[in-house]
């Protein structure tokens, strides 16, 4: 029997085979990297220019923010604009509820739609098919359309102004069952009755197999929620009304309002709001890029 060509003999006189060898590029092909690459360089610089400023911004003199031409960097750095902003504004309160909700949200979000989808993924029931069309077709459906409604029952009960009422409008979310589901139908469902047969229960089969093979998808659902979550302006807006609930999005709202004309104070607390965001995703895209993908939510 013939064996398949994989890698060279070694070389006379050496230990071990030889390293394998690449074709060679064309000028086509790497004309086309480097284009590409070039595009992408360029696009990077675009999407990056705005935070850039907007950080340097931050630690120059306000009369040094908004001067003509541009100057990019101060004359001289003030470090000391990101003391200050503690005692002219309440970050720690808004930061202490906006990383509450955040973290609480995409927690049972993750739970919720995790659970949701390896029902609608793995265990067969009548209508099952059709409730999940229609669950799926609430994303269709902007927020703006039953946002009184939903105001008026949570004030009915109780839960204006309270956290808990931020809380259970994100708690559940379609696009995190589709998210979910996507990725647990590429599955084998031969694992799943291995499992069954070896006396797993479903919720077993849950915990135990299919939480341990999701951690990309995980990864890329708690990123989005956590990210959505903490950018959040409407909801807050709405329901919490006293200043120790507000979150870092509307407690910078009130703080532009009454320092309207501190430029370098406010770029600060945008720094501030963006940061968690940033250092999020950095610690997380590995997982995004790889949950995306095996969701089969790929551009």
């Amino acid at each position: 029997m013939t064996q398949l060509a994989s890698r060279p003999a070694a070389a006379p006189g050496t230990s071990g085979p030889a390293p394998l060898r690449t074709a060679p590029m064309t000028p086509q092909t790497v004309l086309s990297r480097t284009v590409r690459y070039v595009l992408l360089s360029l696009i990077s610089v675009v999407v990056l220019t705005p935070f850039a400023w907007m950080a340097l911004s931050s630690l120059k003199r306000n009369n040094e923010v908004f001067t003509a031409p541009i100057t990019w960097f101060p004359d001289e750095w003030q470090w000391h604009n990101y003391i200050d902003i503690w005692t002219k504004a309440d970050m720690s309160t808004w930061l202490g509820n906006t990383i509450f909700l955040s973290v609480t949200v995409t927690a049972l979000q993750v739970l919720t739609g995790s659970f949701a989808a390896y029902g609608f993924s793995r265990i067969r029931f009548p209508g099952r098919d059709a409730l999940f069309l229609v669950y799926i077709g609430t994303i269709a459906v902007p927020w703006q359309a039953y946002m009184i409604p939903q105001f008026k029952l949570l004030s009915e009960v109780g839960l204006a102004d309270t956290r808990l009422s931020i809380i259970l409008l994100q708690a559940f979310s379609a696009f995190g069952v589709f998210l979910m589901k996507q990725f647990y139908d590429t599955v084998p469902e031969e694992l799943s009755e291995s499992a069954r047969i070896d006396g797993l229960t479903e919720f077993g089969i849950y915990r135990r197999i299919m939480l341990p093979l999701s951690v990309p998808s995980i990864s890329a659902l708690a990123i989005l929620t956590f990210t959505n979550t903490w950018n959040d302006y409407m909801g807050p807006l709405i329901y919490l009304r006293s200043p120790d609930l507000w979150t870092i999005q509307l407690g910078l709202k009130t703080f532009i309002g009454q320092y309207n004309a501190d430029y370098a104070a406010i770029m600060t607390g945008s720094v501030l709001s963006v940061l968690p965001i940033a250092v999020v995703f950095a610690l997380g895209q590995k997982y995004f890029v790889q949950g995306i993908a095996s969701s089969g939510l790929k551009g």
